[in-house]
């Protein structure tokens, strides 16, 4: 029986995706699993799970930026910030959405990343995405019009919605068999998983679901008197 895919669940405006991704298919190759890419819309996984995203908590939205400025220095790897942040990544998301073919989705994803991320370029318009399109080799003036076609848009909600599905609250979310990994430095988790070496066991985790909880923080952050 054939293993199943490394599920990426991607979303351009996470600087932690783009470093994650950026490792994503040395670890397929490791464990000979496919990698696909997944786009998914980051503000419907928060909306869903009532979150809020990082850039916007003022004290946190700095700091990502020093936590990813850092690590893409340990990883060795090209990081600009783009013209704004957070930004529309909604036509970037359909148009990958738009790739069937997962090895040109994948291309595709690269491609986006490195301009939004590598280069710091924008890929929030027609114009600026379709440059990319056009640089990596895709036909941007087909994509872009089949980008929103209803049958494209609705992917990128089904995706969103299958993600929720599957446990993931945010991006990068790495969805492989029945399990779950979640952020840049769930990767090693995620290949000690792949090696057979994955030291939680179904007994642990029904010891934090079945963990009852005392304390419950109330709406408004007010310690009860």
């Amino acid at each position: 029986m054939a293993s199943s895919p490394l599920r990426f669940c991607l979303d351009y405006l996470s600087p932690y995706a783009y470093l994650a991704w950026l490792r994503m298919p040395a670890i397929a190759a490791r464990h000979g699993r496919e990698l696909e890419p997944v786009p998914v819309l980051l503000a419907g996984l928060l909306n869903a799970v009532g979150s809020i995203g990082p850039a916007e908590i003022p004290a946190k939205r700095v700091y990502v930026f020093k936590q990813t400025f850092r690590i893409a220095h340990e990883q060795g790897a090209p990081f600009t910030l783009p013209p704004s942040h957070p930004f529309n990544p909604l036509l970037s998301l359909r148009v990958t959405a738009a790739v069937d073919d997962v090895a040109e989705r994948t291309r595709l994803t690269t491609a986006l990343y490195s301009a939004a991320w590598g280069q710091g370029r924008g890929v929030e318009t027609p114009e600026q995405v379709g440059a990319v399109l056009t640089e990596a080799g895709f036909d941007a003036r087909a994509l872009l019009e089949r980008a929103q076609l209803p049958e494209v848009k609705d992917r990128v909600r089904k995706n969103t919605e299958a993600a929720l599905a599957a446990g993931a609250f945010g991006v990068p979310s790495v969805l492989v068999d029945d399990e779950m990994f979640w952020g840049v430095d769930s990767l090693g988790h995620l290949e000690r998983y792949l090696e057979g070496r994955d030291p939680l066991t179904p007994g642990e985790l029904a010891k934090w679901r079945d963990l009852p909880a005392t304390a419950n923080r109330r709406p408004e952050g007010k310690p009860r008197s």
